[in-house]
């Protein structure tokens, strides 16, 4: 007797258009099936929708065996649940022996092997997180991938700055692939940006910037098969239209490779967004992933992941994920060394720049807001706050960390300089004027940007101050410079980790020494300790078994900045006290 129907349908309303399948069954057995398939779309009571993917068939297969029901296409559900079960396997066998396939396009240089194990990789399963070290090629195994799969017009989306480096990458190694880089924020913007495949032909990889991505979501989502979202934990944050433009096209596309050393920069709950965009609902829901993988937030995107190790070995052996250390893929560079360093700091420049800063701080350790007034007034109070004092004490310490930097500038080195605020960089900027600086940070244009590498690289420049949260994905620094000085901190071990990769990559051939200038007042102490600077850790995550997400910043770490700031001027304010009017 049978349990009740299945039936597929190509194209339901509910599921946005896409294929699912309508069951209906007696309640004891719904209650059942709902049980296992929490994911999907109950429907009325005795139905569920469920997503025709390979991984729900095959499970849907294996209810049936102690449910029999009436399928109204079982060939399909039998060859879905399959298809499953071969690429799990593929996945399994590619990692475990390295094997790699010959690609459809010809590539000029040939890819190392490890990289061409990841491109059979992302080709088989069709979703991919490459998740290497730093410095390892990544780009290549995209570019790897795109000519395996010989699916065109693909689509390279990447940082503001990198478009014309990713072109001159695909070049290099698949000089017969034709380039378009998207130059307006939307068609029609800038006539160059013309895509019209019944005049001109599509070109077989278009190159978009996320800043441009909004506006050429609608029109690109036709186009392309295959997208490759280079330095994806730009998607770690569902909320913009950004992250939405991304999606519309990753659900259109039957390849996504996503390419990030670094895909959580802070909470792991952000593993989420960017995992959704690879496959919709592969974790679940939010509220199921947070359920199952996270501690408790009150806010879901500040989330941290119970067992990172776990989730990182769930993501690599169900195939979204693959990582791999230098020491994995036999490309090891010399050690990388840690320094903190105390310098001298105005006190008079801290205690002047500060202005209300202790008012902030108050307000930072008062009592949980009330509404969303005082909500929005107390996230003002902790940017403000932050900011002020990170900023004074980079203007204090600022002549010191130049006259560091000069000392190691005459001793023969050339220098990588990085720093956060503007009026820091102008101080910097007057103190080593002898060295002719270059600057690569959020207010100079691309060709300004390109032409301070340039000067850095052929020697007449010898330091390139680079904004903490700029530098992503530039490539070249490793061949002239091994020394590394962070004048100013991020709060975000991951930042850290990417300005460490423009130096500590594959090519350089000397030990690389990473300089960390510390102030003994302001935000130093409390940034240092919480980054772990003191113990000489922030490296990175080096081990594919080590968890998945940075270590991470403490939730409540300006709190305990702005305490700090409170009692070093002698004031006592424990968090919760209520602010006097």
């Amino acid at each position: 007797m049978s349990a009740g129907q299945v039936k597929w349908i190509a194209q339901h309303e509910k599921r946005r258009g896409k294929p699912c399948w309508d069951i209906k069954a007696a309640p004891h057995v719904m209650t059942r099936l709902k049980r296992i398939f929490t994911r999907a779309d109950g429907g009325h009571a005795g139905q569920m929708l469920l997503a025709d993917t390979p991984e729900n068939c095959r499970e849907l297969l294996w209810f049936l065996d102690r449910y029999p029901m009436e399928v109204s296409d079982e060939s399909r559900l039998k060859q879905r649940a399959e298809q499953h079960l071969r690429i799990e396997a593929a996945a399994r066998d590619i990692v475990a022996q390295g094997l790699v396939k010959e690609g459809k396009v010809e590539m000029a240089v040939s890819p190392r092997e490890y990289q061409l194990v990841a491109a059979n990789l992302a080709v088989t399963t069709g979703r991919l997180l490459l998740a290497d070290d730093v410095g390892l090629g990544k780009t290549c195994s995209a570019i790897a991938t795109l000519c395996q799969a010989g699916r065109f017009p693909a689509l390279f989306v990447t940082l503001t700055h990198l478009p014309r480096q990713i072109e001159a990458e695909i070049k290099r190694f698949a000089p017969s692939l034709s380039t378009k880089i998207l130059l307006g924020g939307s068609p029609g913007v800038k006539k160059k940006d013309k895509l019209d495949a019944d005049l001109f032909g599509l070109p077989d990889v278009i190159i978009c910037s996320y800043s441009k991505l909004t506006g050429w979501a609608s029109t690109l989502a036709p186009l392309i098969q295959v997208v490759v979202f280079d330095e994806i934990q730009e998607l770690r944050k569902n909320e913009s239209n950004k992250y939405a433009a991304a999606q519309s096209l990753a659900q259109r596309c039957s390849l996504i490779l996503g390419l990030s050393a670094t895909p959580i920069f802070n909470y792991g709950g952000e593993i989420y967004n960017v995992m959704n965009i690879l496959q919709e609902d592969c974790l679940g829901d939010r509220y199921e992933f947070t359920r199952e993988w996270c501690t408790y937030a009150s806010d879901d995107a500040k989330a941290r992941l119970r067992d990172p190790r776990a989730f990182g070995a769930y993501a690599r052996e169900s195939g979204l994920m693959l990582r791999r250390t230098r020491k994995d893929v036999g490309r090891e560079l010399p050690a990388l060394q840690v320094v903190p360093h105390y310098v001298d700091s105005d006190d008079k420049v801290l205690a002047s720049m500060v202005g209300n800063a202790a008012e902030l701080a108050r307000k930072i350790l008062a009592s949980t807001p009330r509404d969303s007034v005082e909500r929005t007034d107390h996230w003002r109070a902790h940017g403000e706050f932050d900011n002020k004092l990170r900023q004074a004490t980079g203007l204090a310490k600022a002549p010191s960390v130049a006259e560091f930097v000069e000392m190691l500038i005459e001793s023969g080195e050339q220098v990588v300089l990085f720093g956060w605020h503007r009026a820091v960089y102008d101080l910097w900027k007057i103190k080593l004027r002898d060295y002719n600086p270059v600057f690569y940070t959020g207010s100079e244009t691309q060709s300004q940007k390109q032409n301070s590498l340039r000067q850095f690289i052929d020697g007449t420049s010898k330091v390139l101050i680079l904004s903490l949260r700029a530098g992503a994905g530039i490539d070249g620094l490793q061949h002239v410079c091994r020394t590394c000085v962070f004048g100013e901190l991020d709060w975000s071990p991951g930042v850290h980790e990417q300005c460490l990769g423009r130096v500590y990559r594959d090519g350089q051939p000397d030990p690389v020494v990473a300089y960390y200038l510390l102030a003994e007042e302001g935000a130093d102490p409390i940034m240092s300790d919480v980054l772990g600077v003191k113990r000489g850790q922030i490296e990175g995550l080096r081990d594919p078994d080590a968890p998945l997400v940075e270590a991470g910043i403490d939730p409540d770490h300006l709190k305990r900045l702005a305490k700090d700031f409170l009692e070093r001027r002698g004031e006592k304010f424990e968090e919760g006290e209520e602010i006097a009017c």
